[in-house]
């Protein structure tokens, strides 16, 4: 068995105290490294990273069977949920050489600080979010997107979300107005004080609002 420290051999008594699983060819604690590292890079990275980290070559075949073969159990909220947010990103699919990158999305939620992501599964988060104890009004938080906001919408009625935009998106669809640099800065110290309705009036017969 390969671990941390070089090759062992381990007895079945042994390997029973150790808590080895049987046929196991990782150690314990080599095989949570290279969950780790492959959580965060590439199979093709990781062989090399955990070669560089301790000296054991594991393939990067052997780092894919690994992670495919693991059971991660659905991360459940106790607590009653008051905030969720919503966001979305791509993933750069590896492809045969000579050939284009593929990209794809996949949206990330955090519920009450338990984060959770889906590849390509978007009604799969609506059912996660679903099965969490959702208080009777709840935040929205959201980058403005329509794929965002429709997720929010596919998860509870509108009595039940309090929708927000989130101030980086909220600052930089503020300017994107253009005009008096002024005017937008007063809008923007009225936004963070919370008060919309005093930097609605500033736009008062803008076109582009």
């Amino acid at each position: 068995m390969k671990s941390c420290i070089g090759e062992l051999k381990l007895k079945s008594k042994q390997a029973k105290k150790l808590q080895v699983k049987a046929r196991a060819r990782l150690s314990p604690q080599l095989e949570k490294c290279c969950l780790l590292v492959s959580a965060s890079e590439s199979y093709a990275r990781t062989e090399v990273n955990i070669a560089e980290l301790t000296g054991i070559k594991i393939s990067h075949s052997s780092q894919q069977r690994l992670v495919q073969k693991q059971e991660f159990p659905e991360a459940t909220i106790t607590e009653t949920v008051e905030e969720i947010s919503l966001d979305g990103g791509k993933v750069r699919l590896r492809t045969e050489k000579g050939k284009s990158s593929e990209w794809k999305d996949y949206k990330a939620v955090n519920a009450q600080g338990t984060i959770a992501a889906y590849f390509l599964d978007n009604q799969g988060l609506v059912e996660w979010v679903q099965k969490q104890p959702l208080a009777e009004i709840f935040s929205c938080l959201g980058d403005g997107h329509d794929g965002i906001w429709n997720l929010f919408t596919a998860i509870a009625p509108s009595e039940q979300r309090f929708e927000i935009l989130d101030w980086y998106h909220l600052k930089e669809h503020l300017y994107n107005v253009g005009g008096s640099l002024r005017r937008l800065a007063k809008a923007e110290d009225w936004l963070w004080q919370g008060d919309v309705e005093q930097a609605v009036v500033l736009f008062a017969g803008c076109k582009r609002v």
